[in-house]
């Protein structure tokens, strides 16, 4: 990968520390060149460094701790945002401002400023209080109930959906979006990314569905494990492999290839879409893939014009020769992790730099050299850790 600024290169960003999706939104603006800076808390430095597993979102980061029940903590947070184009702030409603650092106090200190919210339930309505998590947001969203096998409950797609997906990422590209205005209008505004929000919009298609009575009961339609030609399938060897043959010239191209073409179940492919005969395409599919290793099926399937693909594991993805030939993750101190994303032709991102001290014990791992790269001199950060503000 060329180690080149990347295309948000000279956008200046305070991060204030928070779960997952808080991190995974500045590291997303991180990898594409933006200076972030990890505000930590106090508490967590003053524990000392911990080594636990090396957290990729911290990566291309900056961290400092500071006190923020200190005056002076929230008063060089403030001068930090008069001087960024962005902010995270991960917290309940009413936090931010009950530390003296909402909104409108720091757009009075920073008109331009694009400040970014990210809650489960949203800035308003009556849950907006409320405690929550992933699951519950999703759930509320309508986006949990569709996911999950005929006649069992519903799974749980880790936190992909509403931390992520719907939360991290929904900010990162409101932020972005707030900032490519505010280089127009030289205003700041407010972004509330809610995760129930998020979730709704990655199912756009499903509330379109559900209420053109299209789909039928979860696990029985034909993008959740309901079609014969749409699922995954256990191998020999106890592994799985996806199948996502949709078009029916996809179709009967993975029907030739298993040699099944003289199959009665499959004999007439243009049943492929008449639910009445999935369940019997999905039982003699299951029967045959359950005659060879993963392996095997790899060197029949992959790659060819089936849909195919092995299932997997996070520990074996990395390996996987496509991935090795794009650069799809990185290796950093003998761990895997995914490289910058998307990527781009002329401004690429470089190679995400690596915190002082890895993990998320790194709080205030390079508080010096932080905030001399935000325009403090020796002798002011030192007045602030004198003070307590600091760590």
């Amino acid at each position: 990968m060329t180690a080149t600024a990347g295309p948000l290169a000279g956008i200046r960003v305070v991060e204030f520390v928070g779960l997952g999706p808080g991190p995974f939104c500045g590291m997303l603006l991180a990898d594409l060149g933006a200076d972030v800076l990890r505000i930590d808390r106090a508490a967590e430095a003053r524990k000392g460094y911990a080594k636990p597993p090396r957290n990729p979102m911290n990566r291309g980061k900056h961290s400092i701790a500071l006190d923020l029940k200190h005056p002076d903590g929230v008063a060089l947070a403030l001068r930090l945002c008069a001087d960024a184009d962005a902010l995270i702030e991960p917290f309940r409603p009413g936090v931010m401002e009950r530390l003296g650092l909402g909104p409108d106090v720091v757009a009075a200190a920073n008109p331009r400023l694009v400040y970014g919210r990210l809650t489960g339930w949203g800035q308003t309505g009556p849950l907006a209080s409320a405690a929550g998590h992933d699951i519950d947001y999703i759930a509320l969203a309508g986006m949990l109930e569709p996911i999950g096998r005929a006649g069992q409950p519903p799974s749980i797609p880790l936190n992909l959906v509403g931390d992520f997906g719907g939360g991290g990422m929904l900010l990162a590209f409101g932020l972005v979006a707030a900032l490519v205005e505010a280089g127009r209008s030289g205003r700041g505004q407010v972004v509330d990314a809610a995760m129930i929000d998020g979730a709704a919009t990655l199912g756009a298609t499903w509330f379109t569905m559900g209420a053109a009575g299209m789909l039928g009961p979860r696990g029985t339609n034909m993008l959740d494990g309901g079609a014969p030609f749409y699922d995954v399938y256990a191998t020999e060897d106890g592994a799985y492999i996806a199948v996502g043959a949709i078009e029916p010239r996809f179709w009967a191209e993975l029907i030739h290839r298993l040699g099944l073409a003289e199959d009665p179940v499959f004999a007439d492919l243009s049943r492929q879409h008449d639910p009445a005969h999935w369940p019997a395409m999905k039982a003699r599919l299951a029967e045959v893939f359950a005659t060879r290793t993963r392996d095997a099926w790899c060197a029949l399937l992959e790659g060819t014009e089936t849909c195919f693909a092995p299932v997997l594991s996070p520990g074996e993805a990395p390996a996987h020769p496509h991935h090795v030939a794009r650069g799809t993750f990185l290796h950093a101190d003998g761990l895997p992790e995914p490289a910058p994303a998307p990527r781009f032709s002329r401004t690429a991102a470089a190679v995400p730099a690596r915190p002082v001290h890895p993990g998320p014990a790194a709080a205030g791992g390079d508080t010096d050299a932080a905030l001399a790269a935000w325009g403090l001199s020796p002798t002011e950060v030192e007045r602030f850790r004198n003070a307590g503000a600091v760590v």
